[in-house]
């Protein structure tokens, strides 16, 4: 797994932080076009290079809180072959989010399991539904939530 070169990495990044930009006034299909054309950047085969893993995160983000939990999924899940991806606490958590709202919930649990194992509680901020649906699902851990 290797970084893409250095022109193509600037180009990436500004069109990301435009993305970020947008995506923080909530013009979520503006981001996602700014994400997809730097997504689109990435030499063949595009899973393989670092920077896919935080595009499809900014996508998958994107996704969820523009409501498309489906491309959230599917985004995310795709997120899931890229560089150091597995074991990422924020891709679980909004994978997990996207597979509750779809109802997937072993699915769902599964992935905020993952989320939690990574950060603890303290990734569920302000999303207390997604952590008292793990808390229905799995036992507490010894030390308490």
């Amino acid at each position: 797994m290797a970084d893409v070169p250095d022109e193509i990495h600037r180009r990436v990044q500004a069109l990301c932080e435009q993305g970020d930009t947008l995506a923080k006034t909530g013009d979520y299909p503006a981001a996602l076009e700014q994400y997809w054309t730097a997504w689109d950047l990435l030499p063949e085969p595009q899973t393989e290079w670092k920077a896919a893993t935080w595009i499809l995160a900014a996508i998958g983000d994107a996704n969820l809180l523009g409501g498309d939990y489906v491309a959230g999924r599917d985004n995310l899940s795709l997120a899931m072959r890229c560089p150091g991806a597995i074991g990422n606490p924020f891709l679980h958590f909004r994978l997990g989010q996207c597979q509750f709202e779809l109802g997937n919930l072993d699915r769902a649990a599964d992935e905020l399991a993952r989320a939690y194992m990574g950060a603890g509680s303290k990734i569920f901020e302000g999303e207390d539904k997604y952590f008292a649906f793990l808390k229905s699902r799995i036992e507490p851990p010894p030390v308490g939530w």
